[in-house]
C-alpha cells in the first residue's frame, strides 16, 4: 500500500475543501437589486441551499477522491516517500 489511511483521509479533506469552493456559486443570484433593509448584505444570495451544497459537494469530492486514489495507485502519481531518514 502506498499511502496509508490517515493521508487517504487528508486528501479528501483537502478534494473536499477544494470542492465546496467550486460548488459554492452555483445557483447562487440575487433576485432583486433593491438596497437591503433587514440588515442583510448586498451580494448576500436570499436563498444559499448551503445543505444541498454541502451533500453535492461531499459526493462530488468522492469521486474525485477515488479518481486521485486510482492515480495514485497505479503509479500515474507518485508521491514522495518521506519516511526514510536523509543520508548524513
Amino acid at each position: 500500500m502506498p499511502i496509508g489511511p490517515m493521508t487517504m483521509f487528508g486528501i479528501y479533506i483537502i478534494v473536499w475543501w477544494t470542492v465546496l469552493f467550486a460548488v459554492l456559486p452555483l445557483g447562487t443570484s440575487r433576485e432583486t437589486h433593491t438596497p437591503p433593509t433587514d440588515g442583510a448584505q448586498w451580494g448576500a444570495p436570499t436563498t444559499p441551499n448551503l445543505k444541498r451544497k454541502f451533500i453535492t459537494t461531499t459526493w462530488v469530492a468522492a469521486i474525485v477522491w477515488a479518481f486521485v486514489m486510482v492515480l495514485i495507485f497505479t503509479g500515474w502519481l507518485p508521491l514522495p516517500d518521506f519516511s526514510r531518514a536523509p543520508a548524513v
